[in-house]
């Protein structure tokens, strides 16, 4: 019988790492705050002293929705629209601050040993084993 991965055996560390891999992922990215500072009259991009804000990013949107309901099959009002929401998304995911929460030395060790220890099963259950 062939098992996890197409080889022989592994079956229950693939599922023991699958599980810790989970969990440990699972507290990692669950313990990580994200902060953003977007708002209207935020400066996305910038040189200088000048830049573009992303409220001065919905014209070129509003511009595009027009495009689109006056004419659907121009691609200048997609090209706006599209434009626009890249750049927003762009801006707000530059803006942002990933910081971890407070957590004890404890819950970071269990955290790491968890994911990477389960990740090193998962591959290990991968490979063939001779019986």
């Amino acid at each position: 019988m062939r098992g996890a991965g197409g080889t022989n055996g592994g079956e229950l560390s693939f599922l023991i790492g699958l599980a810790m891999m989970v969990a440990g992922f699972y507290l990692l990215l669950s313990s990580i705050v994200i902060s953003s500072s977007f708002g209207f009259g935020m400066r996305l991009y910038g040189i200088g002293a000048y830049g573009i804000t992303s409220g001065m990013l919905m014209i070129p949107f509003i511009f595009g929705v027009i495009f689109i309901f006056y004419d659907s099959k121009k691609y200048i009002g997609w090209l706006l629209c599209a434009g626009t929401i890249v750049a927003l998304i762009v801006g707000v995911l530059a803006r942002s601050q990933f910081t971890f929460a407070r957590m004890s030395a404890f819950d970071l060790l269990l955290i790491l040993i968890l994911s990477f220890g389960g990740l090193g099963l998962f591959v290990r259950s991968l490979r063939s084993n001779p019986l």
